[in-house]
């Protein structure tokens, strides 16, 4: 089923929530939505686990209103969802920038309701070069991005697709499931799509890892060129008790690069 979920006034939130069990908390990349999981979804709902995502306010089939996308208000929409469905013992997954929400929101809210927690090809500890962290991109890239998003969405979205996939020999990436992402990526609108990659220009992380408790995986695709491997390497020395699974042959879309191996891993994790 489907909830709308206020998580201040006249701002709610679409929930998916199907199958019945553990819970599995999925929190979607930028700029794409919790359908992006769809997969995920259907093979976890068959091994008894109950699937709940959540669409960022300004993505998918959430409001979107004109502020509220720092990470502490994002991280404070997660906590909402979890307090209005009772979850406890849950396990949070985070992609991208879903990965940096789940550390703020570990850090700021520390750990409730969950048990553990994987990070996929998660946009942390920081996705933009600062003092003593020369990873990621630039500022100045990070603004040639949010110029783009707001001249030609359509054709920016288009361009991020191209470095988002391995789309390797091996695992080829069909045209309509490329053109599904980038749908999945102009249902978002246009402001929460500019003011989300703000904070992730904005936003540094690296004082938050240091806080999580919880049995925390890192997943992490070695041809990533968004998130790359060293991040997944700063989280791993910055999360204590942290583990990394690595991926070869993976983009940033590990969940499509390698669609069999994560699935394996996902579930691994669970157990």
């Amino acid at each position: 089923m489907g909830h709308y979920i206020e998580v201040e006034k006249n701002v709610r939130l679409y929930v998916e929530d199907i199958g019945s069990g553990p819970p599995v908390i999925f929190l979607h990349g930028w700029p794409l939505s919790s359908r992006m999981f769809e997969a995920q979804f259907t093979l976890l709902s068959e091994h008894g686990y109950r699937c709940i995502g959540i669409d960022q306010r300004g993505f998918g089939k959430s409001y979107a209103p004109a502020g509220g996308y720092a990470y502490d208000r994002l991280a404070d929409d997660v906590k909402a969802v979890i307090d209005y469905l009772k979850l406890d013992q849950g396990y949070l997954v985070g992609f991208s920038v879903g990965g940096a929400i789940a550390v703020r929101y570990m850090a700021r809210h520390g750990g409730f309701g969950v048990r553990k927690l994987a990070l996929l090809g998660a946009a942390a500890p920081s996705f933009t070069q600062r003092e003593q962290y020369p990873y990621g991109i630039t500022q100045e890239e990070a603004n040639e991005q949010i110029a783009a998003a707001k001249k030609d969405r359509p054709q920016m979205l288009r361009d991020f697709g191209e470095k988002f996939l391995a789309d390797r020999p091996e695992n080829k990436i069909s045209e309509p499931f490329k053109d599904w992402l980038q749908a999945l990526g102009l249902e978002a609108s246009a402001w929460g799509t500019v003011r989300t990659f703000e904070s992730l220009r904005d936003e540094d992380l690296r004082a938050d890892m240091l806080q999580i408790k919880a049995s925390t995986t890192i997943f992490q695709g070695l041809l990533d060129t968004i998130c790359p491997p060293e991040f997944a390497k700063q989280l791993l020395n910055g999360i204590d008790g942290s583990t990394l699974v690595e991926f070869e042959h993976s983009g940033h879309g590990i969940l499509y690069d390698e669609p069999n191996r994560f699935n394996k891993e996902l579930l691994e994790f669970l157990k």
